[in-house]
């Protein structure tokens, strides 16, 4: 496959400008973050009329994409939540205007279909497979490797092309086009330090003063992996977090004798500050979250069952990706009656919006069509 590698600033400024000249391009990247807090971008594939081209970040200048994202140039892309995520960090922007070729697919009755998948279905094009484990960031890549990266990007426009045709035959075009741009409005990156812990398995055994010191030494844990680039679990294990948490320790030799702890991974600053965390979290009153069933009116826990079984058969009956119709906390925002929850508005509102209307006001029920589906029946004497 014929394609330019793109190493210097003066030739990715020509690439981009000749992009910016086009209606569309299409766009993928390859990245590693598992040795690191924040993604490393290793690879940008472009397409364009043509032309492909794959960018080395490692040698680029990388804010000079910001002219072309913020542009209204459409950027064809593919499972695209972590690009977005990645060039946002390495870049400074994202693009401003995507179509995302497995969010459109999911409306055509797939069910988020990976890039090899989507082109056998519509293109009968087989994919190489490429090393799941190969190193992005060596240089130089190999021929194989640019081939596959660069095989990534060759197939979406005429994905784009079908998409769009398709979409627009059942009216969907819109609601594409809406649910491309939730994708890139979407928050990406860390989540707060203060909830860091949260995310630790078992963290919910923790009792009382436990809670407070795992919060705290989850946020300290955080902070220092951001610091150092390095991902968390290399700053301080999640077992040694939550034998810290059980155990309190107020001295460096009750800490080195916690459950997870090694001696040798903690200097003296880091011991100082483990234990900083500990007296500091002690004190705290810390209440884990309120789930998303708990936040819910209990007269009304018993209809997300069934609404989430409605909204599955709606999902089958109108071929859409059910987790685009309406998620599980979709349909919690609409029973709290959040402001802009997604079920009150637009298409969805149109598909399943009113039908949930019908099943809170007790004149809708659910019942078994006989045929392996479900139905709404009319109900005649709610009360």
């Amino acid at each position: 496959m014929k394609f330019d590698w793109i190493s210097s600033d003066q030739d990715l400024t020509e690439v981009l400008a000749e992009i910016q000249q086009e209606e569309r391009y299409a766009l993928d990247t390859e990245f590693h973050r598992e040795k690191t807090y924040f993604p490393q971008l290793a690879l940008i594939q472009l397409k364009w009329g043509k032309q492909i081209a794959l960018v080395d970040p490692l040698a680029v200048t990388l804010s000079l994409f910001a002219d072309l994202f913020r542009s209204q140039t459409l950027c064809v892309v593919h499972a695209a939540q972590q690009d977005l995520e990645v060039l946002n960090y390495a870049c400074g922007s994202a693009p401003n205007k995507i179509f995302d070729t497995q969010v459109a697919a999911g409306f055509i009755g797939m069910s988020s279909p990976s890039l090899s998948t989507l082109v056998q279905n519509e293109l009968k094009v087989t994919l190489t497979k490429g090393d799941r484990l190969t190193d992005w960031l060596r240089r130089p890549l190999t021929a194989n490797q640019c081939s596959y990266a660069a095989t990534d990007v060759e197939y979406l426009m005429s994905l784009h092309d079908i998409l769009v045709k398709k979409l627009g035959a059942l009216g969907r075009a819109d609601w594409v086009d809406n649910a491309c741009e939730e994708l890139r409005l979407k928050p990406a990156g860390p989540s707060s330090p203060e909830d860091a812990w949260l995310k630790i398995k078992e963290v919910r055994t923790l009792k009382g003063s436990a809670r407070g010191v795992a919060q705290a030494l989850g946020q300290w844990r955080e902070l220092r992996a951001m610091n150092a680039n390095i991902p968390p679990r290399r700053v301080l294990s999640d077992m040694a977090l939550l034998g810290i948490s059980q155990a309190q320790p107020q001295s460096s030799e009750d800490l080195f004798r916690a459950r997870g702890v090694e001696q040798r991974q903690l200097g003296a600053e880091m011991t100082r500050e483990v234990l900083a965390a500990v007296a500091q979290g002690v004190i705290l009153d810390v209440k884990f979250p309120v789930s998303d069933q708990e936040d819910v009116d209990k007269d009304l826990r018993p209809a997300v069952g069934l609404i989430t079984a409605w909204v599955g058969e709606l999902a089958r009956i109108h071929q859409i990706d059910a987790t685009l119709l309406g998620t599980r906390l979709d349909i919690l925002q609409f029973l709290r009656r959040v402001p802009n929850a997604r079920l009150s508005q637009g298409w969805r509102s149109e598909i399943v919006g009113k039908d949930i209307d019908g099943i809170l006001a007790g004149n809708m029920g659910i019942s078994f069509d006989g045929k392996g589906g479900l139905r709404l029946v009319p109900v005649t004497n709610p009360n």
